[in-house]
């Protein structure tokens, strides 16, 4: 339906319209490039939309589980030969099952440490890929050591 004003020329009131179209962004950290709808204006959408990607979210590649997900940065070069250095970021994943050969930030007498994980029997060792530190061994009779969480991935930069 249209509206006309004085003289027949059409007005600027667009309270007839049925369809209109209103955006807007509460706040910028909750919108995307997905809350853009396409306008079709004249009369076909862009070439382009039709292999638009979205950006990549390193939470949504390198996170599992949120809840159980913490990012730590390492304080010591133990794990160097293995691509883990001082001052990088790991993050780790607490709902893993520590397994054999798996890097673990464990706790033992209330230190946390970076290390591999060894498990023979009902025995575990905490070994560094290099041999620089000699291999903690944990018994049966150790009350205070547990393992925190697995390393899921390391951030380094260059």
């Amino acid at each position: 339906m249209n509206s006309f004003g004085k003289n027949n020329i059409p007005s600027n009131d667009f309270s007839d319209m049925e369809d209109a179209y209103i955006s807007g962004a509460n706040n910028t950290k909750s919108f995307s490039q997905w809350d853009v709808a396409n306008a079709n204006a004249t009369g076909f959408g862009a070439a382009a939309d039709d292999f638009m990607e979205r950006g990549i979210d390193l939470n949504e590649q390198l996170v599992r589980n949120r809840p159980a997900t913490y990012f730590m940065r390492v304080n010591s070069d133990a794990m160097i030969e293995c691509g883990i250095y001082k001052g990088d970021v790991v993050i780790v994943d607490r709902s893993i099952k520590p397994v054999n050969a798996k890097v673990v930030i464990a706790v033992l007498n209330g230190d946390m440490l970076i290390r591999r994980l060894e498990k023979i029997k009902n025995n575990f060792r905490l070994l560094t890929d290099g041999n620089k530190l000699s291999p903690i061994n944990i018994d049966n009779t150790c009350e205070d050591f547990f393992i925190w969480g697995v390393v899921t991935y390391v951030i380094h930069s260059l």
